[in-house]
């Protein structure tokens, strides 16, 4: 499968906007799952542990799957779709065992 780069220069502006948003999305996602992590350390907390990690999945893991895979290994649409889809499936289970599982 041949795949175009497209380069900054030449993006249109759906394109800028949607690079902009996962942009986005991670970099908050980090935020607040560092600050999850802050009050796990402070409080010693697990729940607040399993908060960070399913935030971190939920958030910068797709952006990186995105982003890093797809540069270095140039994989099928569907396998970096699968990688991203498992990443907040498992992302969304931390949160939810962080929210009702026993600590």
């Amino acid at each position: 499968m041949s795949r175009s780069v497209v380069r900054i220069d030449e993006a249109t502006l759906f394109e800028l906007l949607t690079v902009t948003s996962l942009f986005l999305v991670a970099l908050f996602g980090t935020i607040i799952a560092y600050q999850a992590y802050r009050g796990y350390r402070r409080n010693d907390a697990s729940s607040m542990l399993y908060l960070s990690i399913g935030l971190l999945l939920l958030t910068m893991c797709p952006f990186l799957v995105n982003i890093a895979v797809a540069t270095l290994v140039s994989p099928d649409q569907t396998v970096i779709a699968l990688l991203e889809n498992v990443s907040r499936l498992v992302g969304l289970v931390a949160i939810t065992y962080s929210l009702y599982g026993r600590h």
